[in-house]
């Protein structure tokens, strides 16, 4: 006996004296799980020489490393990326423990500043505004954020007062439903085009029309686009699609047709006028195809989609709608507009190149992305190719509506499945499916700041979604029917929808 408890004693401190060097060694480990790494710019440009990191850095400490080797003075927040994915928790947990071990190279950490600015969330309707006879079929605010129109199947246009938040004019010009609207990039013009192919151009300080409405369509007016500021200070140059199968850039200054541009074989069911000059147009002849705006010359066909195409979206569609007004001053809704059209011009550019340099190698161009009744979207760089960069699949049924979040990083599609998707905004890989509709998604827009989503549906709801989290952040009720038009002021401050009620509200924080 006295033998055997020897024998246990000795075996129990062999095992302890084993687990003390288990726990050593687990914590020396630990300590030694670190990993090389260097900062890199968007633009690819290294900073500092490599340095090494706990491989469970979160986040927020990350961001003090990164002020102190980068000297960031102000404090500016920036998101970190690994491989084109954020570090949202911790580094190992971004990249994976198994990469770690693996890789034997240094760990490039992208850094993106994030918006100085913060929109906060609308969450209380403020105003009914009461006055249409029929469904409001588009609202949009000016490109400054001064102003607010709606387009109506009662045949109006209607500004409304955004500070007291009461009617201002009533526009009467069409004779049949108002289908579209948008503002000249300088916001001292506002488009509207109508069911019956007139296009009429409306003062937002007077409400009247300017000069003659520009008739020569045969059919129903789907979409507008204005030549980019920086490309034309004056806001001269319209394009106008139609179910006639014709695109017509207009002189607005002359008020007559400048080119006439047919190719398609089936009803043009929209129009974008790209940063570099180039024309794109969508069709039920399930194509997209690129023009030369000069001239009209047809350039490349976009082909892929089995269906209609119905909807595009260019990533530079933000900074060339608010052109020289920066969102990030709200103090632009209270401020007149003083600068000469060449200033507006030249800081409209400023800001369209800082867009296009986002992304450093995976931007430099214009993206574009389609959605179509089949169901999927394409996203493509028209401006070289006629390949597309991206076949995104995903929704169920007919996609209504695809937007660039402001930032141009992420993309958000609305589809009549009753789903919001996200998707990367250079690759078209899928983010995330937003859920809480129980219809038909219409339309989504985005703050400035590129954290936050509105959409509106059939359901009569709006909701309000975080993109960061990818989660419903506040549902919007209110309307009595069908939400058909939806838009986010560019200072951030308002959110305007309307719908088959007659009625706008304006939501605020």
């Amino acid at each position: 006996m006295p033998l055997k408890r020897k024998i246990d004693q000795h075996n129990r401190s062999k095992s302890t004296k084993k687990k003390e060097k288990d726990e050593n060694t687990s914590e020396t480990s630990g300590e030694e799980k670190r990993v090389q790494c260097i900062f890199k710019s968007e633009s690819g440009e290294t900073d500092g020489a490599p340095f090494e990191l706990p491989i469970d850095i979160s986040k927020e400490k990350l961001q003090l490393v990164f002020d102190a080797v980068i000297q960031n003075e102000d404090k500016v927040p920036y998101s970190f990326f690994v491989n084109g994915v954020e570090i949202s928790e911790s580094l190992i947990k971004t990249v994976g423990e198994d990469v770690i071990q693996k890789t034997e190279a240094t760990i490039e950490i992208v850094y993106q500043p994030q918006a100085v600015f913060r929109v906060r969330a609308v969450t209380r309707c403020t105003s009914s505004l009461e006055g249409h006879a029929d469904a409001v079929l588009h609202v949009a605010f000016s490109p400054d954020g001064r102003h607010l129109a709606s387009g109506s199947g009662d045949t109006t246009v209607r500004l409304w007062d955004i500070n007291t938040e009461t009617p201002e004019f009533r526009c009467k010009g069409h004779q049949h439903w108002v289908l579209f609207l948008t503002w000249s990039p300088d916001g001292r013009k506002l488009a509207s085009g109508c069911k019956g192919g007139k296009i009429c151009l409306w003062n937002p300080q007077t409400g009247k029309q300017i000069a003659r409405p520009l008739t020569g369509h045969t059919d129903y007016i789907s979409t507008l686009a204005w030549k980019p500021l920086h490309l034309d200070s004056e806001c001269r140059y319209l394009a106008s699609s139609s179910k006639d199968q014709t695109i017509r850039i207009w002189d607005v200054i002359a008020f007559k047709t400048h080119i006439i541009i047919s190719g398609h074989s089936g009803h043009i069911s929209f129009v974008k006028w790209g940063g570099s000059d180039l024309l794109y147009s969508a069709s039920h002849d399930r194509t997209i195809k690129v023009w030369r705006a000069t001239d009209g010359v047809f350039c490349r066909n976009l082909e892929g989609h089995g269906h209609w195409v119905n909807t595009l979206a260019l990533s530079t569609d933000y900074v060339m709608r608010t052109g020289a007004f920066e969102p990030a001053d709200a103090k632009i809704v209270h401020q007149p507009i003083t600068d000469t059209a060449e200033e507006l011009s030249r800081k409209a550019k400023e800001r369209y190149l800082s867009t296009l340099a986002i992304g450093g190698a995976q931007g430099g161009m214009e993206r574009l992305v389609s959605g179509s009744d089949d169901a999927t979207m394409f996203l493509w760089k028209p401006e070289d190719s006629k390949k597309p960069v991206a076949r995104m699949t995903g929704h169920q049924k007919p996609v209504n509506e695809v937007k660039f979040s402001p930032d141009t990083r992420l993309i958000a599609s609305a589809s009549f499945d009753k789903f919001v998707k996200l998707w990367d905004g250079f690759t078209g890989a899928f983010v995330a499916t937003l859920r809480g509709h129980v219809n038909m998604v219409y339309q989504v827009s985005w703050s400035a700041d590129s954290r936050l989503l509105v959409s509106g549906s059939k359901d009569s709801t709006l909701k309000v979604w975080k993109v960061q989290d990818k989660s419903l952040l506040g549902d919007l009720p209110g309307h009595a029917d069908e939400v058909f038009a939806v838009d986010w002021s560019p200072d951030g401050q308002r959110v305007v929808s309307g719908g088959k009620d007659k009625v706008l509200k304006i939501w605020r924080a």
